[in-house]
């Protein structure tokens, strides 16, 4: 039995390095567009807006998809639906390398959003049969990190790939590593030890996924949990801050406000990664080992985020850049960094063979609170109108306003949710 569990320990590293690659390749698709945006502009012949549209073709596919990913990740499999998905991924980035025109090139990023949209859910659906729950958070955390390390691949490595090779080289190369991974899930990964003949170390889990399932009955028992619906509006009101101002208007805030250079611009939002890298797994160990709870950990950063966007109201336009440092990097852990924890309490809501759909539910509100706050703090700034090119400061702080409140109604709502962990 021992030696069994030592080939598990062993073999679910190769696991979590192959799926771990992918997730950072879906962060590095992400935020891609944004750092060769001038070359997509010439190549395309498009105007800002346009360029907008196309990169924006990513996020509605894999929004809309989440929970069809769940569903199949219950029903066929997390493996076979990682792999389908993994396709598309790959010949959506080659394609888009390759694309003549916007028509086509819109299309690629579409199916790039599609495929990549699997890879989280269907990753940690998977890294429950091969984990503990008391391994959960910590492996979790891993993984958000090398997200981040895939954002920060997407900045300045990129750039410096594109102008050696070009933006369309850096795609392709891009499309192609993504399937080598694919090919390798379809090698080695399985959706649980079994598969290998190797021991469990999960409680509750089954030998076999199923081969049909009550779609709607399943998702009734999701959307009727209470508790969920405290973790989903958590999770809308930290998709507006983290899509709606930090992947879109804390740019040009910073260089409105305080007149920053684009490049000290860039350094500042990095922040956002270095918390996701550095503090990820740290979360999870809390969560883990420290405080054994899920809850506290959601609460407790809840509370300073809170009390970071009221820092930033007070002082909206008086910060010092180091101090703009710290702050976005604690914006980021409590933003960001933090949000594997929530995926995992929804999970832990439920019985294990509607993980996915639980899972796939929930990543879908994220999306929802950036597709909200996009366009309403962008209605406001244009309310306000620019003067010499840059929005007041003053409508930035409305947008400040609107992000404390929004903290303050997530915090409300993560304290109704339920404590999951079980204690050992």
């Amino acid at each position: 039995m021992r030696k069994g569990l030592e080939k598990v320990y062993r073999y679910r590293r190769y696991i979590f390095a192959i799926l771990a690659a992918q997730y950072l390749i879906v962060y590095f698709q992400r935020v891609a567009p944004a750092v060769v945006a001038p070359e997509l502009i010439d190549d395309f012949r498009i105007s800002g807006a346009s360029l907008g549209l196309l990169a924006s073709a990513y996020f509605y596919p894999y929004a809309l998809t989440q929970i069809p990913v769940g569903i199949l990740s219950d029903s066929w499999g997390p493996k076979k639906t990682l792999i389908a998905c993994g396709f598309f991924a790959s010949f959506g980035a080659i394609f888009f390398g390759l694309a003549p025109r916007f028509e086509f090139a819109f299309a690629a990023r579409a199916f790039v959003g599609l495929g990549v949209s699997a890879v989280f859910i269907t990753t940690m659906r998977i890294f429950a049969e091969w984990y503990r729950g008391i391994e959960l958070a910590r492996i979790s955390g891993i993984l958000m990190a090398i997200g981040g390390v895939g954002w920060l691949t997407a900045t300045t490595p990129l750039a410096v790939l594109s102008q050696a090779f070009g933006w369309r080289t850096s795609f392709i190369v891009t499309g192609i590593v993504s399937l080598v991974f694919t090919v390798m899930t379809w090698l080695v990964v399985e959706d649980r030890p079994a598969k290998k003949g190797l021991p469990s170390l999960v409680e509750n889990t089954y030998n076999d996924i199923p081969a049909k399932r009550n779609i709607l009955s399943d998702l009734k028992v999701v959307l009727r949990e209470k508790h969920f619906w405290a973790i989903a509006v958590w999770f809308i009101m930290r998709g507006g801050a983290l899509f709606g101002f930090f992947g879109l208007w804390a740019g040009p805030y910073l260089m409105d406000v305080y007149r920053l250079s684009k490049n000290t611009t860039g350094n500042i939002l990095s922040m956002i990664a270095f918390a996701m890298i550095f503090l990820s797994p740290v979360i999870g160990h809390l969560s883990d080992k420290t405080l054994m709870s899920r809850k506290k950990v959601l609460v407790g950063t809840s509370v300073l985020n809170c009390l970071c966007f009221l820092v930033m109201l007070l002082f909206y336009k008086t910060l010092s850049v180091p101090a703009l440092y710290i702050l976005f990097f604690l914006m980021g852990v409590t933003i960001s960094s933090v949000g594997t924890i929530a995926i995992i309490t929804t999970k832990e809501l439920f019985p294990g063979e509607i993980a996915g759909t639980s899972m796939g539910t929930m990543n879908i509100f994220p999306f929802i609170g950036g597709i909200i706050f996009q366009p309403l703090m962008g209605y406001v700034l244009d309310s306000a109108g620019k003067t010499q090119g840059m929005y007041p400061p003053s409508a930035y702080r409305t947008i400040i306003w609107i992000l404390f409140i929004t903290s303050l109604i997530a915090l409300a709502s993560i304290i109704r949710s339920k404590e999951t962990m079980k204690k050992p």
